[in-house]
């Protein structure tokens, strides 16, 4: 029997795709030949994730988990939408989301977790499900957000199960009353994934951007033919159109459609006696980013037919 080293469990690996503790096994039932692991993979399914790495997965499911001070949002994207209706898809999705409370929101040191109850860790458990449901999958982004006093407010948009569903969002309020301002944190939760503000406030609006639209702004307002001193005017004035549209305390508020969302959270705190901070906020939507590929009907239902 061949010793079951490290590296020959490295060499399988990357020659089925399949995950550490898969490939663990398949050597120690087949006494570390390597051909024999690699069938041994095959006939129980284990190597077929490797051949679906290539292609696109835009689908999934987004899933949040709050918990005390602390709130989390990640993205696993699926080929198609079918995925996240599986109940296996969507045990993983909350289970990542739970970890991603503790160990944070960089994705390799999530993917490296042991995730529970299995033996794998967290991207072999992926790997086991893409070679078990038959699509690729990706775990894409994690977010955390902690708050020193106050809570994390969650809302899901398009939500298929509890935390689970296309569009998630947190927001985070510091504040020394969070139980007075819970109303207001689902609700500015809401207002952030219908608005899709880009920045918290205008101190924080990238200055790259700025300088874009600044440009851009510039150049119609020449098209006036005024002189320079109230072209700066007019586009000074233009700007503050544009903040409304990408800053969140600059926005109007959804849900009244009339006040500014500053405004709104001045009045809740007058209301509730306790003032409020809106330290920062986080919008995960379904697939942004990411190119999707285009076939035509027959073409989908010939590749189908060929997994």
């Amino acid at each position: 029997m061949a010793e079951i080293t490290a590296a020959l469990v490295k060499d399988l690996r990357e020659k089925t795709g399949a995950g550490m503790m898969d490939c663990k096994r398949a050597l120690g039932e087949t006494q570390g030949d390597l051909e024999a692991a690699i069938d041994w993979l095959r006939k129980k399914g284990l190597s077929a994730a490797a051949k679906k790495a290539g292609r696109v997965a835009s689908e999934g499911l987004v899933g949040f988990a709050v918990k005390g001070l602390s709130g989390a949002l990640v993205e696993v994207n699926a080929e198609t939408d079918f995925v996240a209706r599986n109940e296996q898809f969507q045990n993983y999705v909350r289970v990542v989301a739970s970890l991603a409370l503790t160990i944070g929101d960089d994705v390799e040191k999530l993917k490296a977790a042991p995730f529970p109850g299995s033996g794998r860790s967290v991207a072999e458990e992926l790997t086991h499900m893409i070679a078990t449901i038959g699509e690729n999958m990706n775990l894409r982004r994690a977010k955390t957000m902690t708050v020193k006093q106050g809570a994390v407010a969650a809302y899901m948009h398009g939500a298929l199960a509890p935390g689970l569903g296309k569009i998630g969002v947190l927001v985070a309020l510091e504040t020394t009353a969070p139980e007075k301002h819970a109303p207001l944190g689902r609700n500015l939760a809401m207002h952030v994934a219908a608005a899709n503000p880009k920045f918290l406030n205008m101190n924080l609006v990238d200055a790259k951007d700025l300088e874009r639209e600044r440009g851009v702004l510039r150049e119609q307002a020449k098209a006036s033919g005024k002189p320079d001193a109230i072209i700066d005017k007019m586009v000074e004035g233009r700007l503050k159109k544009f903040y409304e549209e990408v800053v969140l305390l600059e926005q109007l508020y959804v849900i009244d459609g009339e006040s500014k969302v500053t405004k709104v959270i001045e009045q809740a705190a007058k209301e509730a006696g306790a003032p409020i901070h809106v330290a920062g906020f986080a919008r995960f939507a379904l697939g942004e980013g990411i190119e999707k590929e285009q076939a035509d009907f027959a073409a989908e239902v010939a590749a189908t037919l060929k997994r």
